[in-house]
């Protein structure tokens, strides 16, 4: 199968779930990762209209998006992997959106970075849904805190993410992140990756995140 027929497949799926929910599917932001992939598998993903990639490394993303993005300006890139807070210099410069805001040290790296560089990457508050001790993600009581600091420090809050637990029935903790997106009115939601997506888009995704089910083997 081709890329475009595996996007294409996605896009279905993503149609589907959406209607089942009573959704537009114009809702959902279709992220494809891309960590690991090579520039040329990319190019043809891209060649196939595909615009938001997702990447978890900065400097795996430094290594293929500079030149990537001068080639194609029109790309969106997300970064989806834990954050390190000496990297924010670099994080402001190359994503469009940060998916893995998850602490106030974080929030005081990032803020001054997007006012120095006059560029504010949209940011999801990533929460520890399952309460994993080795995921990433604030604990649920911080969530409205984060989301608070993070709109005084000038960043844009697009909503919240979060991955559930590997093994489990993925659907109560997209229902808990909806929950929390409500409860501290914020709109976004980032969760919903290949093996899932069309269960979270039932449940309100607004942004899924997609890596094997949309490149060739």
């Amino acid at each position: 199968m081709t890329s475009a027929e595996r996007r294409r497949q996605i896009l279905d799926g993503i149609g589907r779930a959406a209607a089942l929910a009573k959704r537009d599917p114009g809702e959902v932001q279709l992220i494809a990762v891309s960590k690991g992939r090579a520039a040329e598998e990319i190019e043809r993903l891209i060649d196939a209209g595909q615009q938001d990639f997702g990447e978890s490394r900065v400097q795996e993303a430094l290594a293929k998006w500079v030149a990537l993005k001068k080639r194609y300006p029109e790309t969106r890139l997300h970064g989806i992997g834990r954050l390190q807070s000496i990297k924010a210099r670099e994080a402001v410069e190359l994503f469009d959106t940060i998916h893995s805001l998850d602490r106030a040290s974080l929030i005081e790296a990032l803020g001054p970075e997007a006012t120095r560089l006059g560029r504010t990457p949209g940011c999801y508050i990533q929460v520890n849904v399952g309460e994993e001790a080795q995921k990433g993600g604030c604990a649920i009581a911080d969530v409205g805190q984060l989301v608070a600091e993070a709109r005084a420090a000038s960043l844009s809050v697009l909503g919240l993410m979060a991955i559930p637990p590997v093994g489990l029935e993925p659907s109560p903790y997209f229902a808990l992140l909806a929950k929390l997106a409500r409860r501290h009115d914020v709109n976004g939601l980032s969760m919903g990756m290949s093996a899932d997506y069309q269960a979270a888009v039932t449940l309100g995704a607004t942004a899924v995140r997609v890596g094997t089910a949309l490149f060739e083997d």
